[in-house]
């Protein structure tokens, strides 16, 4: 394996647009990205090939977030990677709910531009190194 391997980034998320926006700034960050557009296929995926970090979003069909975040954490080869919730839901308690089951960092899509958010990938990575 050569000593320039990118980070490898998995988005779970429903919306195309949105999930294409990422897509494209963290692969100019230079990080290799995957994505899912729901839950069930994001679980599929992380069987496949397991991500350095996740970008999860919420409110999503066939299973939402918090349950694929509960899936994570309960599986030992996953529970040890880096969970962001990336979401509109900007309540106190589902801000709380993400943390207890185990987010590094929950972040409201509409507070944070495409770059803010590669810095907080950034952060949680160098955390958990």
């Amino acid at each position: 394996m050569s000593e320039n391997k990118k980070v490898k980034v998995l988005i779970i998320e429903d919306d195309i647009y949105i999930s294409d926006m990422y897509i494209i700034k963290l692969e100019a960050a230079n990080f290799e990205v995957t994505a899912a557009a729901d839950g069930i296929e994001g679980i599929r995926k992380l069987e496949k090939n397991i991500p350095d970090i996740i970008l999860l979003d919420v409110v999503m069909p066939k299973i939402d977030g918090f349950s694929v975040l509960k899936m994570i954490k309960k599986d030992n080869n996953l529970n040890k990677i880096p969970v962001i919730l990336l979401t509109n839901l900007s309540q106190k308690e589902n801000i709380e709910r993400g943390f207890e089951l185990g987010a590094t960092s929950y972040i409201i899509k509409a507070h944070f531009t495409p770059s803010e958010v590669v810095k907080k990938i950034q952060e949680a990575l160098s955390k958990n190194n």
